[in-house]
């Protein structure tokens, strides 16, 4: 996602991106306006899908002040066609918390609606509010306050990891577990995912991407949290990768690729001459630089920097979370003395979960 977008800046302490094919749905609208109404047309278009979208960044905000309300941080938002995401770094345990902070968005939209209804003059007449915000009879006031009132009725179906279907998994938590309460909301957000999808394929494309995000999403997020009650009580030393290569900082990308010939590691440890971590290198980074200035290339200047190191005493679910909140592909585990002794990645992660599930399932067989 990243790749694909670029930052307008911070607002609020937050860095705002906005997604490359945003762009394209602007050019879509003004062009469909245009050839309907000629250039004013075109006009007002563009300027009311900006401010379509400066209400769905509202929404966002609405999630990222009320996360830190609770210490919790966001990386960023990003603007995409079907909407705005918020990275924050974790959602809070306590279902109150994440009850809040689900609502927070919605919340942000009903105060717009009412103000434009109530200050802006936007109009509450049903027949014109039932052609759709597609009327072009209706001013743009009016249109705004009725998006804003379908952004709150559709981001409220329990649809996890929407904000309907964040509600209906804190509400769950007050009942049982936080897995099988995510388990619980993650199906049926696979199932409403479905249901959208089956509607956009009567003419509607954008809900089969929403579809998708919403499924994809759901997965996701329930393999977190299950990934996150496995590695409860559990020793980091259990996912840990000690048979490793790592290099100096002194090598050249030629070095680091014959490295990658060698070995199964797609992510390699950068380390100084007292063993303790500098950054590291990826393959893609490797490939990139290899294209763009060469194999002499020194390994410090296209390494990642600031990569999280976790003691190796620490238990294995601080590495989980270190990993889940930092973006990087790999986190350190590091000795007393702050050297490196093993890495933890996403895949042997995955590994991880597999072993143990067969495990269970092994021994509640027997």
């Amino acid at each position: 996602m990243m790749g694909w977008s670029i930052s307008l800046g911070r607002i609020a302490g937050t860095e705002v991106r906005i997604h490359l094919t945003f762009f394209l749905l602007v050019a879509w609208f003004a062009a469909v306006a245009g050839s309907q109404g000629g250039q004013a047309a075109a006009a007002e278009a563009v300027v009311f899908i900006l401010a379509v979208f400066a209400c769905v960044l509202a929404h966002e905000y609405g999630h990222v002040l009320t996360a830190r309300r609770f210490g919790i941080g966001t990386r960023d938002i990003t603007l995409l066609p079907i909407g705005g995401v918020a990275s924050i770094e974790r959602m809070p345990e306590k279902p109150g918390q994440e009850l809040l902070i689900a609502l927070a968005g919605p919340a942000v939209n009903v105060v717009i609606a009412l103000l434009l209804f109530t200050v802006f003059g936007a109009h509450l007449d049903p027949e014109k509010l039932a052609a759709g915000v597609e009327n072009q009879k209706l001013d743009l006031v009016t249109r705004l306050a009725l998006v804003n009132v379908m952004l709150v009725v559709f981001n409220m179906i329990p649809a996890f990891p929407m904000d309907g279907g964040r509600v209906l998994r804190a509400l769950l938590s007050y009942r049982m577990d936080r897995a099988r309460a995510t388990r619980i909301a993650a199906t049926i957000g696979q199932a409403a995912a479905f249901g959208l999808g089956f509607l956009g394929l009567f003419g509607n494309p954008m809900l089969l991407f929403i579809a998708l995000f919403v499924f994809l999403a759901a997965s996701h997020e329930s393999y977190a949290v299950e990934l996150g009650e496995a590695t409860k009580g559990v020793a980091t030393r259990k996912a840990t990768i000690t048979s490793f290569a790592t290099l100096e900082t002194q090598a050249t990308v030629g070095q680091a690729v014959e490295a990658l010939l060698a070995t199964t590691q797609r992510e390699f440890p950068v380390t100084d001459g007292g063993g303790k971590l500098r950054g590291i290198l990826t393959r893609d980074g490797m490939i990139r630089a290899l294209a763009a200035t060469g194999p002499d290339t020194p390994v410090l200047d296209v390494m990642e920097r600031d990569v999280v190191t976790v003691n190796c005493r620490a238990p294995l679910s601080e590495a989980v979370a270190a990993l889940q909140t930092s973006g990087r592909p790999l986190v350190g585990i590091v000795d007393d003395q702050a050297q490196v002794v093993g890495i933890i990645t996403l895949e042997n992660l995955a590994e991880y979960m597999m072993v143990d599930q067969a495990t269970k399932g092994w021994r509640n067989a027997r």
